[in-house]
């Protein structure tokens, strides 16, 4: 593997896109390579050749001269130009639905950001609506799609040309449940249910009536009650059906960060040690996922980490837990997870510009 590759970022002026812009620009391993970054350019820009960085991100000014950067008109011809090999798409789900396929008709490997490509399951693809011009490209794009958690498929992702990035609701639940459920451990039949609860940044940049200071602030509300679309990504990665689980998102009145309390029954009673030992052995190598021994994690531990950090308490019996999961939804959540795969891909340490 070359120690220099040209990424290119689609979609920086949202969220996502600024904290991605802001880990590829300080990756030591792309140095002198900075990013190309691409999108809509309004006219009254065009004279210029695009929008400073500096305009749309003033945070990510540096003295190296990152400010500088230009958001240029995005085209296919502009990526072959200046030599891009790895597209991150920070782009809407329908958006990406489109350009995947052309994106890999010309050599890119990609790293997207929606949930375009998530889902193998049809069934569980249909709360997207995705409108697909030719149906038999999207299925063929589909079949060569991983699901980008690292955790569970590393080797996979090494060789992908197209990584879907989890969503981020999806990995604050995925990976508590996954080694237990893998290991055997849970009684699926008494059911398991996932109390999630994420800051307003979740929603995504561009505001709405439930996401301005007005509605959010002082407040705490349910929403996507069985029917968010996360949902099938639970149902496909931890590999459980809808019958045996309920996911409920909470919006939360903070800026980032997402806690998800988790409640299982054990098949047989268990101890710290025995459940300790299951989390312990799965995430071997898994650089970027903190385990808790005594306490529980807090929003406020892995806010603005690329850490995903998990720890759990048992019922006096053994045969209940209560799971406790936090990570920061912009970043392990997406852009850090985004990375994370990136790295895998070019066959870098994992946490390269992460820790």
């Amino acid at each position: 593997m070359t120690n220099t590759v040209q990424t290119a970022v689609v979609g920086v002026t949202g969220y996502a896109g600024a904290e991605l812009a802001r880990l590829l620009l300080r990756h030591p391993r792309l140095k002198g390579k900075a990013p190309v970054f691409a999108g809509r350019v309004d006219p009254k820009d065009m004279g210029r050749g695009g929008v400073p960085l500096a305009e749309i991100h003033p945070e990510l000014v540096d003295s190296k001269g990152s400010g500088q950067l230009i958001q240029q008109p995005f085209s296919w011809e502009l990526l072959d130009d200046l030599g891009v090999e790895v597209l991150f798409l920070a782009t809407p789900h329908q958006q990406s639905r489109e350009w995947v396929p052309e994106a890999l008709k010309r050599g890119l490997r990609v790293i997207d950001l929606s949930g375009a490509w998530r889902l193998t399951e049809a069934a569980n693809r249909a709360v997207y609506a995705f409108e697909d011009d030719d149906a038999e490209l999207a299925e063929a794009t589909q079949m060569q799609a991983v699901y980008g958690m690292p955790e569970l498929h590393r080797k996979q992702i090494a060789q992908a040309k197209l990584v879907a990035n989890p969503g981020c609701y999806a990995t604050s639940v995925i990976l508590p449940l996954k080694p237990l459920v893998a290991a055997g451990l849970v009684d699926l039949q008494r059911g398991i249910v996932a109390d999630a609860k994420s800051g307003v940044s979740g929603a995504g940049k561009a505001p709405t009536a439930k996401t301005h200071y007005m509605y959010a602030a002082d407040n705490l509300s349910a929403y996507g009650v069985f029917s968010h679309r996360h949902t099938g990504e639970l149902l496909e990665q931890i590999g459980v059906d809808s019958g045996e689980i309920v996911f409920t998102p909470h919006l939360l009145p903070i800026p980032r960060g997402i806690l998800s309390t988790i409640y299982v029954h054990f098949k047989e009673p268990q101890t710290r040690v025995s459940v300790s030992r299951v989390y312990r052995e799965f995430f071997t190598g898994s650089p970027m996922v903190r385990l808790y021994d005594h306490s529980l994690p807090q929003i406020q531990y892995s806010v603005k980490t690329s850490y995903a950090d998990i720890g759990f308490q048992l019922d006096s019996d053994g045969r209940r837990a209560v799971i406790v999961s936090c990570l920061d939804n912009l970043l392990k959540g997406a852009s850090s997870q985004a990375l994370q795969n990136f790295n895998v891909m070019q066959g870098w340490p994992e946490s390269e510009g992460l820790e």
